[in-house]
């Protein structure tokens, strides 16, 4: 049998890609993208240019990725702490207690969202960035109407509560708590807001049970 002897083309790559990105979305997370540069990626990677070209393409195909990326990141999450065991408002003040010590974390400050605090902005002239960030909407628009779902059919809401639109509306709590977290605010206001959004959503539970 004759054997195949030769060498692959180009130099391995001698980093890990999926901690390069989380590197570069800390650093569009704490300056935002459009005040941060590829110097700052390349610092903040400890890759030269040339090598976060190769790897990722353009400063912007880079903070695409880590859009898409915290979008993965998030869907996991919160499948995590809405599909454990237990009740409604159980699940609920998991989440909105997880996203609260996610926004409160970050080295230079607290950073909020990483899609809310950065995304919003860039938006508006990049229709791809605003697909990324609509279609991140509907994932945790999502996540909460296949845990709302779940809890009507176990009788713990009401069943003509609107779901869609309770799902929304918590979806919205949550990007509150990432706007105020950005804005300075603390853990007990958060989590007020996350409390109160479970209190008006398991009030629509099926007379008996509010």
């Amino acid at each position: 049998m004759v054997q195949n002897s030769a060498k692959p083309r180009g130099r391995p790559r001698s980093f890990d890609p999926d901690v390069v990105l989380r590197l570069a979305r800390d650093a569009f997370w704490t300056a935002g993208y459009s005040a941060t540069s590829l110097d700052d990626l390349a610092r903040a990677t400890g890759l030269n240019r040339p090598s976060l070209y190769a790897a990722f393409g353009d400063k912007r195909a880079l903070y695409i990725a880590a859009l898409r990326r915290t979008r993965e990141d998030m869907a996991a999450a919160m499948a995590l702490a809405l599909g454990a065991p237990g009740s409604l408002r159980e699940a609920l003040m998991r989440l909105y207690a997880g996203a609260t010590a996610a926004y409160l974390a970050g080295e230079g400050g607290q950073r909020g969202c990483f899609l809310i605090g950065t995304g919003v902005t860039e938006s508006l002239p990049d229709p791809e960035i605003r697909e990324e960030m609509a279609a991140s909407i509907a994932v945790m628009d999502e996540a909460f109407e296949t845990r709302l779902r779940r809890a009507q059919a176990q009788g713990e809401l009401a069943a003509d509560a609107d779901v869609v639109a309770l799902a929304r509306i918590a979806t919205a709590c949550m990007n509150t708590q990432a706007i105020r977290a950005r804005a300075g605010a603390g853990e007990a206001e958060l989590l007020a807001i996350g409390r109160a959004a479970t209190d008006m959503i398991c009030a629509k539970a099926p007379p008996g049970l509010s």
